[in-house]
């Protein structure tokens, strides 16, 4: 169901609204969307924690950085959301286009790297899910270890 979903959503440039996380079960994916296809290796130097744009040194990526605040009125439209409605985080991308999650807090939770790739990893560089960001919204698909992870 949720290949479906998100096969559903492809298309569209990210829209500025908030995004509910669904937690997937990885067995599930088609292998384009999965770790095992080359783009979306955490292996592939583009979706490395260390590579420039996708790097926790950064400035762009960093929680103090304006646009990454919580506080920042702008991310009140990019929550990540569960499905009845509670807040676990948000949303903003850097200049360089790579996609950040934060969680309430401010913490960053994983990255989606700029190009090549649908896949987020987390911030030790370990695929963690996949976003769709097609015109039915934007959906944030996630491991259960990469959920858990907005909790605390």
């Amino acid at each position: 169901m949720l290949a479906i979903a998100l096969i559903s959503l492809s298309g569209a440039a990210p829209a500025v609204a908030d995004a509910p996380l669904i937690v997937l079960d990885q067995t599930q994916l088609p292998f384009d969307l999965g770790p095992g296809h080359p783009a979306n290796n955490p292996a592939n130097p583009a979706n490395s924690p260390n590579a420039t744009w996708n790097s926790a040194g950064n400035t762009a990526n960093s929680p103090t950085a304006w646009g990454n605040r919580p506080a920042n009125p702008a991310n009140e439209k990019r929550l990540i959301i569960t499905a009845d409605g509670g807040v676990l985080g948000y949303y903003a991308t850097n200049a360089g286009g790579v996609l950040n999650l934060f969680d309430v807090n401010g913490r960053r939770i994983a990255y989606r790297p700029a190009k090549g790739t649908r896949s987020l990893f987390t911030t030790g560089g370990a695929w963690c899910g996949t976003v769709d960001d097609g015109r039915g919204g934007f959906v944030i698909a996630v491991t259960r270890n990469c959920a858990a992870k907005f909790g605390g």
